[in-house]
């Protein structure tokens, strides 16, 4: 990564641009295309600004922190440059696989038409399961506010639905044997 330091009202120090470009090299992973980066150290009073702007790979990602001190600082930015760097590839992922995670409302499955005779195609789900006896799916059904919980009984080894009733309690469906 192309990276230029700056600073104001601080003396350069080239163990600061060294510790800077060090940490910025580990955004090459996520970066598919070479990325310039413009970094400006300075010093307010008693606060340590540190600003990087990374410009490249059809994005612009600008991040500034200002703490106590200038290394916590360019830590702090770096982890939120990073966090925004995976945000901005996940929602590149989505739109390239044609918003199938997100979009407005259930997409039709290949091959089967939007409606068919006044009804709407079935909206698929794919669930991961994981073995547990009935009563840990009752926990963890009161832990979470989905409507149905997918798990394979760890007693019988099928898979049983558990699911919240209309009136609030809790349904079990398992196949008979």
């Amino acid at each position: 990564m192309q990276t230029s330091v700056t600073f104001k009202n601080l003396d350069s120090s080239e163990h600061l641009k060294a510790y800077v470009t060090e940490k910025l090299n580990r955004f090459d992973r996520l970066l598919d295309n070479p990325a310039e980066a413009s970094v400006v150290l300075r010093v307010e009073k008693f606060r340590h600004i540190a600003e990087i702007n990374i410009t490249g790979d059809r994005l612009t990602i600008i991040g500034k922190e200002e703490t106590a001190d200038m290394y916590s600082a360019i830590d702090m930015v770096l982890d939120k440059l990073e966090k925004q760097i995976k945000k901005s590839k996940e929602k590149l992922r989505e739109r390239r696989a044609g918003g199938k995670s997100r979009g407005k409302g259930p997409a039709p499955e290949p091959g089967l038409p939007a409606e068919t005779g006044g009804r709407t195609a079935v909206k698929v789900q794919n669930v991961e399961y994981k073995p547990m006896d009935v009563d840990e799916a009752v926990l963890q059904m009161d832990l979470t506010s989905e409507n149905f919980l997918v798990f394979t009984n760890a007693r019988t080894d099928q898979i049983n639905v558990l699911y919240r009733r209309s009136d609030g309690d809790l349904g079990l469906i398992q196949p008979s044997a």
